[in-house]
């Protein structure tokens, strides 16, 4: 079983806020591909990183998927469409191995 991790931003790179349409077609295509998720949106995290020697914040949820096939090549077109979608330069989906107890 895995557990895939999506640090997903809840705005734009100049703050602007994504619609709620769009935050929930990105997790109605989650459900349909792997029939649920759990969304922490109650308090957005905040992430912070250097790039190019700035400090960079994002608010962020954390999208959590389990499932028992971690097919690669699908993860990899979903990140990308989402970078391309929310105009990021990168969005942080993680996997770990995981057993239910």
């Amino acid at each position: 079983m895995f557990l895939i991790h999506i640090l997903l931003p809840v705005a734009d790179n100049h703050g602007r806020p994504f619609t709620d349409e769009l935050l929930q077609d990105i997790q109605g295509e989650l459900v349909e591909q792997f029939s649920g998720l759990t969304a922490h949106t109650r308090s957005p995290a905040a992430g912070v990183w250097k790039h190019g020697g700035v400090k960079q914040r994002d608010d962020i949820v954390i999208v959590e998927i389990m499932t028992t096939k971690l097919d690669g090549e699908w993860w990899h077109k979903f990140r990308q469409s989402l970078e391309k979608r929310l105009e990021q330069e990168e969005i942080v989906i993680r996997a770990q191995e995981i057993r239910k107890l």
